[in-house]
């Protein structure tokens, strides 16, 4: 298998000059965490975390990466990686014309048992795989199942307006902070309305959807720690469990337990990193 150090996964090798349109590796670390700083390459990335959690930073906005989830990087796009505790992940670098139907943008996938099988084995290949085999066919078997991979919204969008950034950093310094969104507005010197059209147009996303998905992202850093779902609920601002539950089962498609439970490493869930806020549009 094409094993390497995941320090060396961006920095010692040029996948964009292999002559092939799809290269995988397997990569893992024992370390406490790793960090891969801004960089990029033609081909797409697919990183899938087996262990551990992955945590993937763009420009405009920043997606977690739990185990049997990966997040898809379109080539030509500056990106960062971290990873949490110890890491086992694999990467399939992929050319963009490779196949149709491939994600345009960054997103993070849901990895079905059949999909990390051919990962595992379309891993084994050596990097100059012959062309027109069976090596070839698993590959596009693979690109097919990648395409119709679901999507998991695991995306925290980060805006790149100063005051929405500040907005940013204050929620998540006090998560629990249940000011109105008209007091937010005036906080950062603008008015609610001017406040949520730009919200819509930078992130996509109204201020109440936004700070639900920083609930989701917040309550599984702690979830994964092993606190109860009750104590998560209390400390991000809630009245009960029942509440926390309806907003995550909404947000997600299922509540905690069930979401946790299916993501379990060797019966013992793992850590999320904590949300990094880049410098880059804050000058």
């Amino acid at each position: 298998m094409s094993s390497i150090a995941i320090t060396d996964l961006t920095v010692t090798r040029d996948v964009d000059n292999v002559p092939r349109p799809v290269v995988a590796l397997s990569a893992t670390s024992v370390t406490k965490d790793w960090e891969h700083a801004r960089h990029q390459h033609h081909k797409a990335q697919l990183l899938y975390s087996v262990r551990g959690i992955l945590n993937c930073e763009i420009e405009d906005g920043v997606w977690i990466v739990p185990p049997q989830c990966a997040v898809w990087i379109p080539g030509d796009l500056p990106h960062s990686a971290r990873g949490s505790g110890e890491t086992e992940c694999y990467c399939l670098f992929v050319e963009p014309d490779a196949a149709p139907d491939l994600p345009k943008t960054c997103c993070t996938i849901s990895i079905s048992p059949l999909l990390r099988e051919l990962l595992l084995k379309v891993a084994g290949f050596p990097e100059l795989y012959p062309l027109g085999g069976s090596e070839e066919r698993l590959i596009a078997a693979l690109l097919d199942e990648l395409a119709a991979a679901p999507v998991e919204d695991l995306h925290l969008p980060m805006p790149r307006d100063p005051r929405l950034r500040r907005l940013a950093e204050m929620l998540l310094a006090d998560p629990t902070d249940k000011t109105l969104k008209g007091d937010w507005a005036t906080r950062i010197g603008m008015s609610e309305r001017s406040m949520s059209r730009l919200l819509l147009h930078e992130i996509g996303m109204s201020f109440g959807r936004w700070r639900r998905q920083l609930h989701v992202i917040l309550a599984l850093q702690r979830l994964t720690k092993g606190e109860s779902v009750q104590t998560v609920a209390l400390e991000l601002g809630y009245e009960n469990a029942s509440g926390f539950v309806t907003m995550f089962r909404k947000a997600v498609g299922k509540p905690p337990a069930r979401y946790l439970s299916e993501r379990m490493t060797d019966g013992e869930p793992t850590a999320v990193p904590g949300i990094m806020l880049s410098e880059r549009g804050l000058a």
